[in-house]
């Protein structure tokens, strides 16, 4: 059980604003300058969510998936909506598989970030 799963949700929830922000504003920033560099950017954002919540519900792993699986469709729907965004159905599947690979990826050794940061700062904080 996580000690500062509070903290781990706050931090969660910040990363899906700033996903949503970023998917929503009108000119998001755009870091890199290659084809199909914004399918990479879905994917990363998207395994990253997925993998962060993966880690704070291990027993509703698959509602995770399926939250964030219609984040981006819905997400997707709002940018064709807005006027100023484009509706891809690339950009669905995009979300969908880093949805999936945060997935895989947080069933891995990997998957326990959280509780080795947390018991590395209990066996630090008991010296």
């Amino acid at each position: 059980m996580l000690r500062y799963r509070s903290a781990w949700l706050g931090g969660g929830w910040l990363l899906l604003i700033l996903v949503s922000v970023l998917s929503l504003m009108p000119n998001p920033p755009e870091p890199f300058s290659f084809s199909y560099v914004d399918k990479v950017e879905h994917g990363m954002a998207y395994a990253a969510l997925s993998w962060w919540f993966c880690q704070l519900y291990l027993g509703a792993r698959q509602r995770v998936v399926v939250a964030l699986i219609a984040m981006g469709v819905v997400i997707e729907i709002l940018q064709g909506l807005s006027g100023y965004r484009y509706f891809e159905y690339a950009d669905m599947l995009a979300n969908s598989t880093g949805v999936l690979i945060g997935f895989l990826w947080a069933r891995s050794r990997y998957g326990r970030v959280f509780m080795s940061i947390e018991n590395g700062i209990a066996f630090w904080s008991n010296k």
